[in-house]
């Protein structure tokens, strides 16, 4: 039998920092440690890579916690070149610019919330005027002005124009577009920022939210990209549309996955590296892996250790 590496402990001291932790894991053969530690090996690379396009896919949810403030510093820096997200993660960007979410718990009564106008978002807590109300007072003036007399207009090109109307340097709308990093979302619908985009359509019948620009957006993004790299957090439509138009050009170059989800069922979500790798969408000799885990936890360490490496890179 082939043996690698030998295995090493982890020796741990008070003055530790993450990325030392993180060079430690990648010799301690610890199962999702180790992997953890080659997921940062493999950021770095496709950062540093010269004539690499980076893609950032992530859900709504991680940006109703703190994690949003790591997604942030990414777009702040200008360590990613293209984010595929979903509607939700508009709302709760432009929510919390605007007001707070609270600590809750995973077993609180939710009966007794929703009485209290309270949505509970894992053991995160969005009351009524954090989120739904807040969202038809602020975002729906906002709208009126980016879309007034127009139209057609692409997903890109809205997020970009109600970024271009962001003060709060909390806000990843205000960095992305202050640094040109285009935001695409392929599900605009499903969610209050696309129901005010809807309510707005109900007396100008004659918008249209051009998808297909969006979709030409990306191709000529992939196609003049020498290589690409993808950081995937989590699964669904933003984690498909990335894998997806990255197999028009023979798949992605480097990819890491982060996901809570089991393949048994046969999910995206779930799929690792491997299943993308027979539809063509992630190359057969890709820097690539899969951390199973939960990106609250997984991307902080892996964006910590990289801006280590990185020496203070702004």
């Amino acid at each position: 039998m082939a043996r690698g590496r030998p295995v090493r402990d982890i020796k741990l001291s008070d003055s530790m920092t993450v990325e030392e932790l993180i060079v430690q894991m990648r010799h301690s053969g610890g199962f999702t440690g180790r992997k953890l530690a080659e997921a940062v090996d493999i950021v770095e690379k496709m950062i540093r890579k010269e004539g690499c396009t980076v893609f950032l896919s992530f859900p709504a949810c991680i940006m109703a916690t703190g994690t949003r403030g790591v997604i942030v510093e990414l777009a702040r820096r200008k360590l990613v070149d293209v984010i595929i997200t979903t509607c939700g993660t508009l709302d709760h960007d432009l929510a919390r610019s605007w007001k707070s979410y609270y600590h809750g718990d995973f077993f609180m009564d939710d009966a007794a919330l929703r009485r209290e106008g309270i949505s509970r978002l894992g053991n995160v807590l969005v009351p009524d005027e954090s989120y739904g109300t807040l969202l038809e007072e602020k975002l729906g003036p906002i709208l009126q002005e980016v879309l007034e007399g127009k139209r057609s207009l692409s997903t890109r090109e809205i997020v970009d124009a109600v970024g271009s109307r962001m003060r709060n340097k909390d806000s990843l709308l205000y960095w992305c577009h202050r640094n040109g990093i285009p935001v695409f979302v392929p599900g605009i619908t499903d969610g209050a920022f696309g129901s005010q985009l809807w309510m707005y359509w109900q007396t100008h019948r004659d918008l249209r939210v051009d998808l297909f620009r969006d979709e030409q957006d990306l191709s000529d993004i992939i196609f003049e990209s020498k290589e690409t790299g993808a950081i995937i957090a989590g699964g669904g439509i933003s984690k498909h549309h990335t894998i997806w138009w990255n197999q028009f050009r023979g798949g992605l170059d480097h990819v890491v996955y982060l996901t809570t989800a089991a393949e048994y069922d046969g999910s995206l979500s779930g799929a690792q590296v491997r299943e993308a790798v027979s539809w063509g969408k992630v190359k057969e000799t890709a820097n690539e892996i899969t951390v199973e885990g939960d990106a609250t936890i997984t991307l902080p360490i892996i964006v910590a250790s990289v801006l280590k490496r990185l020496g203070g890179r702004a």
